[in-house]
């Protein structure tokens, strides 16, 4: 039952829907991440930890990058289940299909470049 609280819980924010959304078929750095929400690194960090703590995200860093992706076949059902729902529910969203125009301009940026822009001075 705990899982499945976890799971509930992680998903009752739109950052993170979005965030997830935006996972489909890609792994992202954290700053592509941060460029599409729009929000503090400290605020998206926050909803990845939460949605890695709930399984939902699968995260491997690599220096002091952090990159996401959403899990495998392997991932448990609840989360399979979990993510087909919300892709299959807001797939039709306007915020969705922003979202998805707005990260293909991320996508073709330089993760160090948009790292350098979003560090504080």
């Amino acid at each position: 039952m705990r899982d499945l609280v976890a799971i509930s819980k992680a998903l009752a924010d739109e950052t993170r829907l979005r965030a997830l959304l935006a996972l489909r078929g890609r792994e992202l750095c954290l700053c592509q991440l941060i460029e599409l929400l729009g929000l503090a690194t400290s605020t998206v960090s926050k909803h990845m930890v939460i949605l890695h703590q709930a399984g939902l995200v699968e995260r491997r860093k690599t220096g002091r990058w952090a990159y996401y992706r959403l899990p495998g076949e392997d991932a448990p059902a609840a989360v399979r289940q979990a993510l087909t729902w919300a892709r299959d529910h807001l797939a039709g969203e306007v915020r969705v299909r922003e979202d998805a125009k707005h990260l293909k301009s991320i996508v073709g940026c330089d993760p160090e470049a948009l790292c350098r822009k979003q560090r504080p001075r």
